[in-house]
Formats: structure tokens, sequence, C-alpha cells
């Protein structure tokens, strides 16, 4: 068996996505690394447009955004 390299994805989350992303995998009692891999591992993606039809789902009503801190 001839040895292959895994992929990288590098994703920027804002520091308010971090701590979602954090709180998230703690319910799990998961590292975060750990649940993202399940994530991207039970939500196969194929294209860009199936990630920002699921993102909209889970974005929630953009009219009640926070609004950036001063």
């Amino acid at each position: 068996m001839q040895y292959q390299p895994m992929p990288i994805l590098t994703v920027r989350l804002s520091r308010v996505e971090q701590k979602t992303l954090l709180r998230r995998a703690k319910q799990a009692k998961k590292k975060k690394a750990t649940f993202v891999r399940e994530l991207i591992v039970n939500e196969p993606f194929e294209t860009g447009a199936d990630i920002m039809t699921d993102l909209q789902g889970r974005m929630g009503d953009s009219r009640l955004a926070i609004a950036p801190r001063k």
C-alpha cells in the first residue's frame, strides 16, 4: 500500500464563527478538529453550489444579523 497524503482544507473563520464551532464541538464532547472532520464526512459536498445551499439554511435570517462592535 502506498502512502497518500491527505488534502488540506483551510477555512478562515471570524471570532464569532470560531466561538460557535467551539461551542458545538463541546456540546458534542469532541475536539474541534474531530467535530469538523465528522461534519465533512457526514455531509459530503460535490460543488460550491452545494455548500452555498447548505450555508443558506444554517445562516438564519440575515435581517437579524448582529452589528459588529466598534
